[in-house]
């Protein structure tokens, strides 16, 4: 199951973007990274059986653990692709929130899109190594 990122805004340089890097290219599983300007461009289309996760002030807040649960789940049900999306400043209308998926926070606190690209792709990391029994995410 591709795991894709899309992302409102760009990263640039800096340490978070070597974070998105260095936990990005330490994934098994494919991944796609994308990224559109703040506002318009061109969101690529949903192909058919992926799976749609707002990263939302609204969401929910899952343990690592639920979250590889949930990602193999989808993967076992064959889900070809998980798209996380992280908006922009404003976040998501109710008609996104209502066609998403799935709604995760990374807790109550309002987190810098650029570091909450990090600390997902972090995330993905942590549960595809969950998912593969590897001595697994206490390290890292």
């Amino acid at each position: 199951m591709m795991l894709h990122i899309l992302a409102r805004g760009r990263i640039g340089r800096g340490p978070e973007a070597d974070l998105v890097t260095r936990y990005s290219g330490r994934l098994n599983w494919p991944f796609k990274m994308t990224e559109l300007p703040d506002k318009g461009g061109k969101i690529p289309p949903l192909s058919p059986g992926t799976a749609r996760i707002l990263l939302d002030e609204h969401g929910d807040q899952f343990s690592s653990v639920q979250l590889a649960d949930l990602l193999g789940r989808w993967r076992d049900e064959g889900r070809r692709e998980c798209r996380f999306e992280i908006g922009a400043a404003d976040g998501f209308s109710q008609q996104e929130r209502d066609s998403a998926d799935r709604l995760i926070a990374f807790g109550r606190m309002t987190w810098p899109h650029m570091m909450a690209r990090a600390m997902l792709a972090e995330q993905l990391w942590r549960a595809t190594s969950i998912l593969a029994n590897h001595p697994y995410h206490r390290e890292g």
